[in-house]
């Protein structure tokens, strides 16, 4: 494990995850932990099928919370889902009635129905 980031489930950057649902959590905990523990994948657990908490190894944590972003400003995906919360309403309400005067001036593609 001489990698400089120490989860053994890191597979070319990308970590390898398991889901489980809370109730499966709950009634197996010890074995999760313990697999998690050893170099098992990260564990994802989900309420009503969404991602509620996770489980990592402490060195994986302690790896995350050292780690320093490049710039102040998130990147890639996160840039893109961080983009809307410096819109307010007004920008919203603009790009909308745009996207729709848009729709309404293009002529569409041509549709043959000859069938």
């Amino acid at each position: 494990m001489g990698h400089d980031n120490p989860s053994a489930s890191w597979l070319g950057g990308a970590t390898v995850v398991k889901k489980v649902s809370v109730a499966h959590a709950k009634a197996q905990l010890s074995s999760i932990a313990s697999e998690v523990a050893f170099g098992g994948p990260h564990v994802i657990i989900e309420r009503r099928s969404k991602p509620w908490v996770a489980l990592v190894r402490v060195s994986d944590l302690e790896y995350l919370e050292q780690a320093q972003p490049t710039s102040d400003r998130p990147q890639g995906a996160l840039a893109l889902a961080g983009a809307w919360r410096e819109a307010d309403n007004e920008d919203v309400d603009a790009l909308v009635e745009e996207i729709y005067a848009e729709r309404d001036n293009d002529p569409g593609r041509p549709v043959e129905l000859n069938v």
